[in-house]
């Protein structure tokens, strides 16, 4: 199975010309079909038996099972996201000496990714007061939470950016300075003597492919997981379950619809392109989109997509390739949406500082976790937004599960959003040539 920007074993990640080599990392493949068949299977089981002795008895296996694979996924969290950062942040300073292009393409990616998470702050509150979350849904967190999630204050939320202890904030799961740390940690590395940046890249590159390969092994295990934890919730919550399921799957990927908007906007805008004739180059992209959920086996498709629209040759090779390499255009957008729903389920307000902060922390993740398969960057990139934010992140355990389909709508939208970017950059090459 491929996932958006998740390299096939004979594939390579690009390398634009003008940067430095991309660092590249384990491909992993994940059971994501039999995580979702065990979603099912233990949502329907829960249901069927629905409270009884049995269904007691079945939850005395079933519960320390889902608990223990939950741990699990958690453990490896931080050590993998503070080797991403690393990589990913100076893989970005690398692609911004590349040339005034490239920068262009930064800034736009900037703007972008922001823009995408200040839509979401705004727009899901909207959207859940308008098609509130069904009641069934509690079943998700109750199984896995108390739901009793402390927010921060504003004065705690300042005073914690910075840790006395980086070991101590570690311990205590406390993302925010962690994110501050090692996100300093790569500029300093990049701007280090050569020798001494590549050794410290190589051990945080190594860092990498050794969480990846735990926490892929702790996702073949997933199909058990989830069923544990699946069939508590379809024993509390019943039929209606797949409801809830299908509510969450609907608000999340209207996220990633904002963002594929805005690439036609921008096409037109930005690019000086009419919708109609963007939108009708764009189709056997999108195609290969949607079948592949894989940016990176679209690129070919966007580059021919960018022949039919006149851009520039020099310009579609060098922005596309790089777009894929470390610009995933939904991955704010919907990832807080994401964060954003389960504190609506857990009855959390999250102050609107805490809310700015996750956009940030979503920005700065989404740099580093744009190489991984679709199922961890899900649980990579979205845990350490919902613990800066105040909010529990066991109800990932269970989302994670339906993830293939959202992943559809983020890889139409960043495929779109690419080609929308690169008809930027290219218009405005042509007016300063």
């Amino acid at each position: 199975m491929t996932t958006d920007n998740a390299p096939r074993p004979d594939e390579q990640a690009p390398n634009p010309e003008g940067t430095a080599p991309t660092f590249e990392l384990v491909t992993i493949r994940l059971p994501v079909v039999l995580t979702f068949a065990g979603l099912i299977a233990g949502l329907a089981l829960g249901v069927i038996l629905g409270s009884g002795q049995t269904s007691d008895l079945l939850q005395l296996i079933t519960r320390p099972v889902g608990s223990l694979w939950l741990r699990a996924l958690q453990m490896t969290i931080i050590p993998l996201v503070a080797a991403l950062l690393v990589l990913g942040i100076s893989q970005m300073a690398n692609a911004a000496r590349a040339g005034a292009a490239a920068r262009r393409m930064l800034v736009l990616m900037v703007v972008v990714l922001v823009g995408g998470g200040i839509a979401s702050a705004i727009l899901m509150p909207m959207l859940v007061s308008i098609f509130p979350i069904p009641a069934a849904a509690q079943g998700f967190l109750a199984t896995v939470s108390d739901g009793d999630q402390a927010v921060p204050g504003v004065t705690d939320f300042v005073t914690s950016l910075i840790a006395p202890n980086i070991i101590a904030a570690a311990a205590e799961t406390a993302m925010l300075p962690l994110t501050v740390f090692f996100a300093l940690l790569a500029v300093a590395i990049t701007r280090l003597p050569q020798d001494q940046a590549t050794r410290l890249l190589g051990l945080f590159h190594a860092l990498a492919n050794a969480m990846l390969m735990i926490i892929g092994w702790v996702l073949w295990l997933a199909p058990i997981g989830v069923f544990a934890l699946a069939f508590g919730v379809g024993v509390k919550s019943g039929g209606g379950a797949f409801g809830a399921l299908a509510h969450y799957i609907l608000l999340v990927s209207a996220m990633g619809a904002v963002v594929l908007v805005a690439g036609y906007i921008i096409g037109w805008i930005g690019g000086g392109i009419a919708p109609w004739r963007f939108a009708r180059a764009l189709i056997p992209a999108q195609a290969v989109a949607i079948s592949t959920q894989s940016s990176l086996a679209s690129l070919p498709a966007m580059l021919d997509s960018s022949n039919r629209l006149g851009l520039r040759q020099e310009s579609s090779e060098f922005v596309l390739p790089l777009a894929v390499a470390i610009f995933r255009a939904t991955s704010v957008a919907m990832n807080m949406a994401v964060v954003l729903y389960v504190a609506a389920l857990a009855n959390i307000d999250v102050p609107p500082a805490l809310v700015a902060m996750g956009i940030l922390v979503a920005f700065v993740i989404s740099v580093g976790s744009v190489s991984l398969p679709g199922t961890i960057s899900f649980v990579v990139s979205i845990g350490p937004i919902a613990l800066t934010m105040g909010v529990p992140i066991e109800p990932l355990a269970l989302l994670v599960a339906v993830e293939m389909l959202p992943d559809i709508m983020r890889t139409l939208s960043n495929v779109t959003m690419n080609v929308a970017v690169t008809s930027t950059v290219d218009r405005v090459r042509s007016k300063l040539a």
